[in-house]
């Protein structure tokens, strides 16, 4: 078992190849022998990812701010503090904060079971798609 206190963490920038505006990760944890990760991934007001998908799919809990999702030919969606949303093995999607509200979520990505192949990223998200109104979860 391994124990990594919080002190431990050290935030890194997003790539801007990755994303889009100020964006900090902290992993928490990655599994050995997996292609599974654990980040936290905090986006500044108008930040979110490029477009991307994950060969083992991708699980996000929100856990502070508000924020947007949005899955290839789907509505852009809106989230807040305690949503879960779970893409699918190679669903193409983004994610990040509301315009003008901090988001932070939990996210856990798993590569190519295969492989342990990693993120594919695309290109970035236009801002006309990412200021279309955003729907609510549905629950």
């Amino acid at each position: 078992m391994e124990m990594r206190p919080a002190s431990s963490r050290v935030s890194s920038a997003g790539p801007a190849d990755w994303f889009t505006g100020p964006v900090w990760m902290d992993e928490l944890a990655a599994l050995p022998g997996t292609a599974v990760r654990a980040l936290r991934v905090t986006f500044s007001p108008g930040a979110r990812t490029a477009w991307h998908a994950h060969p083992g799919g991708q699980v996000l809990h929100v856990v502070d701010g508000v924020g947007r999702v949005q899955s290839a030919g789907g509505p852009v969606r809106q989230l807040r503090a305690g949503d879960t949303v779970v893409a699918g093995p190679g669903e193409q999607h983004w994610h990040g904060a509301a315009p003008d509200q901090l988001m932070s979520h939990v996210a856990i990505s798993a590569g190519d079971p295969a492989t342990g192949g990693p993120t594919v990223w695309a290109e970035h998200v236009s801002d006309e798609d990412y200021r279309a109104e955003p729907e609510p979860l549905e629950s």
